[in-house]
């Protein structure tokens, strides 16, 4: 009597456990720093256009419908495990075979064939949605790729002498891709040597830069419906390209529209302490001057630093304070 007593109390004490497991596993991420959204992004970085949440969406929902199966695959496994294992005192005779059972078949090609179908049907229309080019963007930007530098070409935004604003970094300085929010905006992108790759993070995609997209038969030209949030992003070349890949970085900065149209207004005149043309970053600090949030107007880049392209210099060129 006593015996079972223990063992009904050692059976109840192992439910509790489990009741208790599963409740952490519910309650965890609601209770950590992250929401639960960002617990479903699945390592998926926030994006900042349409197009990005278009797609995480996608991937949310395929991780979620992969984890489904999984559990119904892992369920499945460990009943078998649990109630047809072999059991003490039982001879080895084997258990009832079963053989072409139909349903069980039809049921498993069915299913994965309505999952695939399923997942091919949405992957297309999210690819479709997000390389689809809408007439008459609003903002347009010519992209120019090299080892190992970005230049950045506004067609429709004058600058000094008429011809188009013009951004150009160099080793000593990150080009800055100044884009207006709550714009569509229209990419055309070259390389003039090698095969690089425009990539922010937050665009969530990358876009492959080729030499004479013409001739290598590529639709060099893209949009994004508008980007919805304000700030400075990062930006890289994805495609290996030579000794200094890993140092061909920009920045996105992301300005109000009427900031962006005081930024190009700028860029059209002459700096009164150079009498040169206001550069990207000398534009960006005038409005700072005028009262743009220094975060958003910094005229350097906030979010990566230059590195040297001196073959002798192996280290960036940002200084390293100490303890780091």
């Amino acid at each position: 009597m006593v015996r079972a007593q223990r063992g009904d109390d050692h059976r109840r004490g192992r439910g509790r456990i489990a009741k208790l497991a599963g409740l952490a596993v519910l309650v965890l991420p609601l209770t950590t720093a992250c929401g639960i959204e960002d617990v479903i992004r699945f390592g998926w970085p926030s994006g900042i256009t349409p197009q990005a949440e278009s797609m995480r969406t996608l991937w949310t929902w395929s991780a979620i419908a992969a984890l489904v199966v999984g559990a119904i695959t892992w369920g499945a496994m460990f009943w078998a495990v649990v109630f047809h294992r072999k059991r003490k005192g039982s001879d080895d005779t084997p258990p009832r075979q079963f053989q072409y059972n139909l349903p069980v078949e039809i049921v498993f090609t069915v299913v994965p064939t309505i999952i695939v179908a399923v997942l091919f049907g949405y992957t297309v229309a999210v690819q479709n949605y997000v390389d689809k080019d809408e007439p008459n963007p609003d903002l347009r930007v010519n992209i120019t790729a090299s080892q190992w530098n970005w230049k950045f070409d506004y067609p429709g935004k004058p600058g000094a002498g008429g011809k188009p604003v013009t951004t150009i970094g160099d080793s000593d300085t990150i080009p800055l891709l100044v884009l207006p929010t709550e714009q569509r905006i229209e990419f055309t992108q070259r390389s003039v040597d090698v095969i690089h790759s425009f990539f922010v993070p937050e665009f969530l995609f990358k876009r492959d830069v080729f030499p004479m997209p013409e001739v290598n038969d590529q639709d060099n030209v893209w949009q994004i419906d508008s980007i919805d949030r304000e700030g400075a992003f990062v930006g890289r070349c994805a495609e290996l390209c030579g000794s200094y890949h890993s140092m061909m970085n920009f920045e996105v900065r992301a300005l109000p529209l009427p900031l962006f149209e005081k930024w190009a207004a700028l860029r059209a005149e002459n700096n009164p302490t150079t009498n040169e043309p206001y550069t990207a970053g000398q534009a960006l600090q005038a409005l700072q001057a005028q009262g743009c949030d220094p975060k958003l107007c910094a005229p350097d880049a906030t979010t990566t630093y230059p590195f040297s392209t001196d073959r002798v210099k192996r280290s960036a060129t940002q200084p390293v304070s100490t303890g780091n």
